[in-house]
């Protein structure tokens, strides 16, 4: 985007696109909440599986990890067995769990992320971040699997494997996703929904914010459009400092 070409109008014409453009917004707002109430209307799907986090308070069934409430959210986070540090565009969702959980937590919801290296590994990264919001390891469950957030070498070695609800190539064991759970009185834990691909967009309000200014998000028109995320304590890396991959977010 060109600032010094951009087109330069009166008051008077300016009001009238904007005006023009709030009409296109609302029509978008209510599309939206039509599709919220859809998403809402979903049937669920009970699990039946027994998984087991490793966590800081010890083994935690899932159905443990509501901490009292009906409602949870995962984000599932990329961060496998081994890794020196999480994937880059996970840690950008991240950065806003902290600040939306004490309200997300007067509505019923309980967020927290789930990733598959060992809790240890974890609390590594989570000191270094600076995070507070509950993190919890499926190492040893199928539960990223299941969910369609890990995959086998053996997977990845056929070209393509099954994610976001579709056979497509992926680049790493890891990919990003966020489901939704609920508790019912009897203990019983159903899952109602999951989102892949630009879906964890939503956990990015920092995008909504870009969307709102003249250069947008300023992304090349490249397939991994998040190439400039940075983890936020590597922004000021000094100049020739390599900075890790922004692994995860596939624009579809």
């Amino acid at each position: 985007m060109h600032i010094d070409r951009h087109p330069i109008v009166s008051s008077e014409q300016w009001l009238a696109a904007r005006k023009a453009l709030l009409a296109r917004e609302k029509e978008v707002m209510r599309q939206a909440d039509q599709l919220a109430a859809e998403r809402r209307a979903l049937p669920w799907r009970r699990v039946d599986k027994e998984y087991t986090f490793d966590t800081a308070a010890g083994p935690r069934k899932l159905a443990e990890l509501f901490d009292g409430r009906s409602q949870l959210l995962v984000q599932h986070f990329m961060l496998g067995p081994g890794w020196e540090q999480g994937c880059p565009s996970c840690s950008f969702m991240a950065d806003h769990s902290d600040g939306m959980n004490v309200h997300l937590a007067q509505r019923d919801i309980t967020l927290l992320a789930v990733s598959r290296a060992p809790l240890a590994e974890i609390e590594r990264f989570r000191r270094r971040m600076g995070w507070r919001f509950d993190w919890v390891s499926s190492y040893g469950s199928d539960f990223n699997g299941d969910f369609g957030v890990s995959f086998t070498p053996e997977e990845l070695a056929t070209g393509e494997v099954e994610y976001n609800y579709g056979r497509r190539f992926f680049p790493a064991q890891e990919a990003p996703g966020i489901s939704v759970f609920v508790r019912d009185d009897a203990g019983q834990v159903f899952h109602t929904y999951s989102t892949y691909g630009r879906g964890v967009e939503v956990m990015m309000g920092a995008y909504r914010m870009m969307d709102l200014t003249p250069k947008g998000r300023s992304e090349r028109d490249v397939p991994h459009k998040m190439e400039w995320v940075r983890h936020h304590d590597r922004y000021d890396a000094p100049a020739g400092t390599k900075a890790a991959a922004s692994c995860c977010h596939a624009h579809d």
